[in-house]
Parts: C-alpha cells; sequence; structure tokens
C-alpha cells in the first residue's frame, strides 16, 4: 500500500437499487464516496420475471468510467444478492435471461425435493432455511429445460459480473453457501445431493476465498473505462450481507446484527455452523462469512414490504405518501395497532395494479382477526411493527439455540436510517440497538479489498475497529413502548 493509502472500487448490487462507490482506505481513515447510483428490478419477461443484467454491467462500467475520472483505482470488488445466476454454454455465452428470485417457478419445488432428499438430510448438508428461490430449487425448476441442457458454467450474478470484467471463472465462497448446493461441513459443493436430485454438478465452478484475486480488468475493458491495464479485481465477501456483516463495529461477543434493506437478515456471527435438529425446525440458515465465520440467521422479507406500498401509492397518486412522510405520521399511529406476518409469503412477489402490497397487508389482517390498516400511516406502523417484532423473535431463537446471550443488536445498513425502526427494535428485542453504518455491504467490500491488497488489517477485530474510529453510531435504548410479548401471541401459528 502506498503512503496514501488505497483507492478501490466497491461495486454494491441490491435488488431494487445499484451502486458504485469510491473507498479511500490507510491508516486511522476509511471513507467511502458515491460515483454512480441507479435503479434495479426486476423484469417481467414472457410471463416470468428476469434480471437485466446486461444493464447492470453497464452501469457497473458508467461507474468504473466516473472512478477513473477521480483519479488512480487500485482495486475493484462487487458484492450483490445471493442464489440468481447466470448460465454460460460452451463457448462462455450467457444462455438466457437470467431468473429473479421472485419469480413464482419454484413455488411448490421444496416439496418435491423433500420427497428425494427429506428435510433432516438436506439440512445436516446445506444448514440452510428452506426458502423456495433457493438456487437448488431454481435448478430443479429448470429441469429438462433447453438452458440448462446448454449450460457449462453457474456463476452467480456478482460472479458473472467479475467474469465479464478479468475472464475468470469461480464461485466466491460466502455466496456459494447460500445456494443450497454448499456442504457447510466440508466446505466443498454437495455433489452427491445434485446427482440424487438428477441436476448437472459439473456445472459448478471451482470455489474461491474472499480476498482472492481474480485477475487484472481486462484490458479491452480497462481502456473503455479509462482504467490502467493492471488493475485487480477482488473476490471480496460476495453476498452483500457478509460484506455487510464485516463492517458491523461489533467489540465482541453478546452482540447481533440485523443488515436491513430490502431483505433484513438477522443473526449472529459463529465460529461455526448449527445444524442441530432444532435449528432445522426453527428453519435457520448457516451460511459461510468472512475468514471462516458462520453467518447464523434468518431471513426477512425486509424493507420490500414498505418500498412496494411506496409504489402503489405513487402510482395511485396518494397526495404526500412519500417515504419521509409516512415515517413521520406513523409515529403517532399507536403502537401493534395491526401485527401481522411481514414474512408472509404473499408478500413476496412485486404488487400489481390489480393486487398493490397495502391491500395484501390489509388481507393479511383480515384473516388475523387484526384491525385494517387503511392510510398510508397505518400501514406504514403495520410493517414496522412487524418487522420489529420478527427480528425480537429470530433473534431469541438464534441466541438460544447458539448459546449465547444477545447484550446488543447492531443494525447496518439502509434501515439503520430509519429511526421510528431502530426505536422499535431497541424496544422489542429489549437491548439497546447501535444504528449503522448505513453503507455496510460497500464498507466491507472494500475493507476486504483493502487487506487483500496490502493494508494492514490483520483480521475483522481490526476491520472493525475502523469502523468505529470513522463512522457515526446512533444508540437507541428500549423504551417500553409496547407489550411485544402479546404482540407475538397475536401472530398467526408460524407466524
Amino acid at each position: 500500500m502506498t503512503t496514501g493509502g488505497l483507492r478501490l472500487v466497491a461495486v454494491d448490487l441490491g435488488a431494487t437499487s445499484g451502486r458504485v462507490m469510491v473507498g479511500r482506505v490507510a491508516p486511522g481513515v476509511l471513507d467511502l464516496e458515491e460515483v454512480h447510483r441507479f435503479p434495479n428490478g426486476a423484469v417481467r419477461l414472457g410471463g416470468s420475471l428476469h434480471w437485466d443484467v446486461v444493464g447492470l454491467y453497464r452501469e457497473v462500467l458508467t461507474g468504473l468510467r466516473e472512478a477513473a475520472g477521480g483519479g488512480p483505482v487500485d482495486g475493484v470488488g462487487i458484492d450483490g444478492w445471493a442464489v440468481d445466476h447466470g448460465l454460460l454454454d460452451r463457448d462462455g455465452a450467457l444462455v438466457g435471461t437470467p431468473f429473479s428470485h421472485r419469480d413464482r417457478r419454484t413455488d411448490g419445488v421444496p416439496a418435491r425435493v423433500l420427497e428425494v432428499v427429506p428435510a433432516d438430510e438436506l439440512y445436516a448438508v446445506t444448514g440452510l432455511q428452506l426458502l423456495d428461490f433457493n438456487t437448488l430449487f431454481q435448478l430443479v425448476a429448470a429441469r429438462g429445460t433447453a438452458a440448462l441442457g446448454a449450460a457449462e458454467t453457474l456463476l452467480l450474478l456478482p460472479d458473472l459480473l467479475g467474469h465479464w470484467l478479468t475472464g475468470a471463472v469461480g464461485a466466491e465462497r460466502t455466496n456459494a453457501s447460500t445456494t443450497q448446493l454448499y456442504d457447510v461441513r466440508t466446505g466443498r459443493w454437495a455433489t452427491s445431493l445434485l446427482d440424487r436430485l438428477g441436476l448437472p454438478a459439473g456445472i459448478l465452478p471451482p470455489i474461491r476465498e474472499p480476498g482472492s484475486v481474480l485477475g487484472p480488468v481486462r484490458a479491452d475493458v480497462a481502456r473503455e473505462v479509462g482504467l490502467t491495464d493492471d488493475v485487480p479485481v477482488v473476490a471480496v465477501g460476495s453476498h452483500d450481507t457478509a460484506s455487510a456483516v464485516v463492517a458491523v463495529p461489533s467489540e465482541g461477543p453478546g452482540t447481533a446484527y440485523v443488515s436491513s434493506g430490502t431483505w433484513s437478515l438477522v443473526g449472529l456471527e459463529l465460529d461455526a455452523p448449527v445444524l442441530t435438529e432444532d435449528a432445522r425446525a426453527a428453519d435457520f440458515t448457516n451460511e459461510t462469512g468472512v475468514d471462516g465465520t458462520v453467518r447464523f440467521l434468518k431471513n426477512v422479507m425486509g424493507l420490500w414490504v414498505l418500498g412496494e406500498c411506496l409504489r402503489a401509492w405513487a402510482d395511485a397518486g396518494e397526495p404526500g405518501a412519500t417515504l419521509e412522510a409516512v415515517l413521520v405520521a406513523a409515529v403517532d399511529v399507536p403502537a401493534l395497532r395491526t401485527v401481522v406476518d411481514v414474512d408472509d409469503p404473499s408478500l413476496l412477489p412485486p404488487g400489481t395494479a390489480d393486487d398493490p402490497m397495502p391491500d395484501r397487508l390489509r388481507a393479511l389482517a383480515r384473516a388475523a382477526g387484526e384491525p385494517e390498516p387503511v392510510t398510508p400511516a397505518e400501514v406504514t406502523r403495520c410493517v414496522l411493527d412487524g418487522l420489529a417484532l420478527a427480528y425480537r423473535r429470530h433473534l431469541r431463537t438464534a441466541a438460544r439455540l447458539a448459546g449465547r446471550d444477545v447484550r446488543t443488536v447492531h443494525v447496518v445498513g439502509g434501515g439503520s436510517l430509519n429511526a421510528l425502526l431502530c426505536r422499535l427494535t431497541a424496544d422489542a428485542c429489549g437491548a439497546p440497538v447501535l444504528a449503522g453504518p448505513v453503507e455496510a455491504a460497500a464498507l466491507g467490500n472494500v475493507l476486504v479489498q483493502a487487506r487483500a491488497l496490502g493494508a494492514d488489517l490483520p483480521d475483522l477485530a481490526a476491520m472493525r475497529g475502523l469502523v468505529r474510529a470513522t463512522h457515526r453510531i446512533t444508540r437507541y435504548e428500549p423504551e417500553g413502548i409496547a407489550d411485544w410479548e402479546a404482540a407475538e401471541g397475536r401472530l398467526p401459528r408460524g407466524g
């Protein structure tokens, strides 16, 4: 590392937006500058939901061009959401358009898989929560299709974009562990599992570690965006939650995290997976983190639900239904007025003109005998109360299953800016919430790059110490706002 530090590009892709950030890392220095932000979202094509992955690549190139225009670039890293993937044929060409995990083609697929591989066996190997959209179930849904028949290589989306930048082929470990194709016990692909399900194990690429260098940006790409021809692309924790957890500014045991964005990932960082029958029954996930850690967590629907409500209100011309306005108004709605399960499967697909997200929440309330949320403020409070309640029950379950005490909850990501959600989370969990940093995934991305390229950041403790020293964290104390235990009893069974 030069005396001036490292100037690194973090490509951070979310399911609703993406950003390209330039990070600067030096002794006592860790900062970020956003150079390019762009919308993202699934596109309905032929009745199915797909990602415009070529469009995403174009936006990545635009961000690299902006970064290069501001000075020398020492490295590039890409993180993004999990499970979705592209298929390449024997010539290395993309086969079809990658599906979105919100597409309905995997409905009912897990039940078919469990007829072949019982749930306890599947969990013992993969340690993952049963989610309809896991990569395993997407591949089972694709059996017999021309696309899967022509596939020679499967690349998760951050690896696919890295391949287009460098030509390198591989699967970064933290994201590979989310697929339900990965053996969490051995750290290898679960090829025997694929064989039992009639899936082609040969399409899975070699697994690589976070911090490994893929190679330099291809010469033609470097010329196009204005980079020098020796800029390395580093495999960071390419699952955005893995990168976000790197930047959780915790100081040791007794802490839990909520990576709060489109999805909320709620859990603990452990040294080893928890593969007990109780963990399987609770449907908890064991995903690999940076430096061999385990992210023991639960996926929660997240701020996706509120985002879809905001979109519905905008489409309907609802006056004043902006994010800022509904959050202010929601403060005055009585706590836990309407309790619904924010993880209900009906909330997973995007809303439509005929079936908008606020109507789905009202339908859940009616079915549960709860007061229907009518106004945007009531709907917003229903969502935020539901998220805080989900965080409470899942963190308590995680602590019990892992034999841990939770004394502090760190909220990182976009949700850390939502003061009402953070206040409700502190109250629901009965523990202080430390909110921030907002751009945790991009920070974790930059930190792993920096270490790979020579920065004195030998371990996670050093990385997190740098985050604490350079970023403002807001503390929220429990306030006894409501009776959360009673509210849990109002949830539908299994909610």
